[in-house]
């Protein structure tokens, strides 16, 4: 019988804390019509410039496959979160824009968000934060 190695432990309560931090902000995400990987769209959608993005590059930011974004996308292009751009050099390419009802949901959302992240992490003091931060990136 094989034993659990720190390793192994670490991966499975990553996996629980990640779990338990989706489940809670979506909860809060859920008061603007969104969830966390809704955010995550608009966040990079927003940061972009002219806030437009290709398909592809958006899934390989929020860690999805070029169908799986795309049906992300859809029930958003729906209620007028994102919009279907042209693009002027190649029309082969699939563009997304951040639409302006899209801007003021996202900038609502991110007020919750901001709230949700603060409580679920309120154990932590500054130190352990950038640490923890510090940690997660290098496994990255």
């Amino acid at each position: 019988m094989s034993s659990i190695t720190p390793a192994m432990e670490l991966v499975m309560a990553l996996s629980s804390l990640q779990s338990h931090l989706l489940k809670k902000t979506d909860l809060r995400l859920s008061a603007h019509g969104i969830n966390f990987t809704e955010l995550m769209v608009m966040y990079h959608l927003n940061t972009a410039p002219n806030k437009t993005m290709r398909r592809i590059d958006l899934a390989e930011s929020v860690g999805l496959s070029a169908s799986g974004v795309t049906r992300l996308l859809l029930p958003m292009e729906k209620i007028k979160l994102v919009q279907k751009e042209a693009n002027p050099r190649d029309a082969r390419v699939s563009l997304v824009k951040l639409s302006k009802t899209g801007e003021q949901v996202f900038k609502d959302a991110l007020v919750s968000f901001k709230e949700s992240s603060n409580s679920l992490l309120q154990t932590l003091d500054s130190k352990q934060l950038s640490k923890f931060l510090e940690l997660t990136k290098a496994l990255i």
